[in-house]
């Protein structure tokens, strides 16, 4: 049994969200062929590889030195492979059923930089095979509050935060698309046992009530 915690690495309770509608909303029972994007420790190929999927795991630099220990620790890295690659220039054509990624745009908008987030979805578009999937989860520009505290973590300084307006001019091209929010207080938490207890007041009171402009991630699944 894989732990979420394995699969999405922090804000936990919040995060999981994505990895339930994904899995709900995939048929596993067909061969899959994946691309992960911007990987870090590979949580999100740990997890498909987990439900059968061949995952090419991918990030800017040291693919597998950072992804592969954690896939050595479930005995899995025989589903994966690595590869460095960059996000805005992805070297495959109509070649994969689901590439994923969560939490990657803003750090590539690094310098204010819409052009090079929307050439991401044109390349992850580009990638896939006609009726491949993308499933995504990103983070949001959220409420003031929000940017405010932002700025006080080392990469809120670089990183261009998207709207909702903004994601869904990036998907425009798929055929068709589900964006779902969550989150308000969660990543307000100081660690993990903190996040978990102000996620579920947002499950409980806020989620529901609250715009979704005031969440502060978006997932959903995006079909060429």
């Amino acid at each position: 049994m894989i732990a979420v915690s394995d699969i999405v690495q922090w804000d936990v309770r919040t995060w999981a969200k994505a990895v339930k509608y994904w899995d709900q909303s995939i048929d596993w029972s067909k061969p899959i062929h994946a691309l992960e994007l911007g990987a870090r420790e590979g949580g999100l190929s740990l997890w498909l590889a987990s439900k059968g999927a061949n995952v090419v795991c991918s990030d800017y630099r040291d693919a597998e030195e950072q992804a592969l220990p954690l896939h050595k620790k479930h005995d899995i890295s025989s589903k994966i492979t690595y590869q460095n690659i960059d996000a805005t220039d992805i070297p495959f054509e109509n070649h994969f059923d689901v590439v994923i990624f969560k939490s990657i745009i803003g750090g590539i908008g690094r310098g204010d930089s819409y052009e090079n987030q929307e050439k991401v979805f044109q390349q992850i578009y580009k990638s896939l095979k006609p009726g491949g999937k993308l499933l995504f989860a990103e983070n949001l520009t959220a409420t003031a509050l929000h940017q405010m505290l932002r700025k006080r973590n080392k990469w809120g300084s670089y990183w261009r935060y998207v709207t909702l307006e903004e994601l869904d001019k990036f998907l425009e091209d798929y055929t068709s698309k589900t964006v779902k929010t969550t989150g308000v207080l969660g990543t307000l938490g100081r660690n993990e046992s903190q996040k978990s207890f102000l996620t579920f007041i947002d499950e409980m009171l806020l989620n529901p009530v609250l715009p979704s402009k005031f969440h502060y991630v978006a997932y959903g699944i995006a079909e060429k």
